[in-house]
């Protein structure tokens, strides 16, 4: 059996689909973090059947727009002296601004440096789906 000691202070992340792990550890980590990350993958869980786990130590802060987009059921867990102290779910963002490219190649954010791309949730049913704040193009975000 492997054994992963908690963290003394930081987050985990936790209640990640089996898989998506990976997806946020080299969306969001993979070369912004410089203190200790532990990815579990495939870890038992009595509600998913399998999960993810990511422990970050000495890390309070992390974009839930970005977990919630891969994954609108994750939950942050703040750890402060070994103790969770707060506890944050990631949900779908209803506005997303510089995360992901519009589809439309005529679209000013794609030629265009100075305009970050800003999408508003258009519909949800299975994916979430943007429409672009510039071009009115639907897009649905893809990691």
């Amino acid at each position: 059996m492997l054994e992963v000691k908690g963290i003394q202070n930081g987050i985990v992340i936790d209640h990640i689909k089996a898989g998506n792990g990976l997806k946020i550890f080299n969306k969001l980590l993979s070369e912004h973090i410089d203190t200790p990350v532990v990815l579990l993958m495939n870890v038992d869980s009595k509600a998913l059947g399998k999960k993810d786990i990511i422990k970050i130590a000495d890390v309070f802060d992390i974009d839930l727009d970005i977990l919630g987009l891969i994954d609108h059921n994750i939950t942050v867990n703040i750890v402060r002296d070994s103790k969770i102290t707060d506890k944050r779910k990631a949900n779908i963002p209803e506005e997303v601004t510089g995360l992901f490219n519009c589809i439309n190649p005529r679209c000013i954010t794609n030629s265009d440096a100075y305009a970050v791309p800003k999408f508003k949730l258009y519909e949800m049913n299975g994916s979430a789906e943007y429409i672009c704040s510039y071009c009115e193009e639907i897009t649905k975000y893809r990691l």
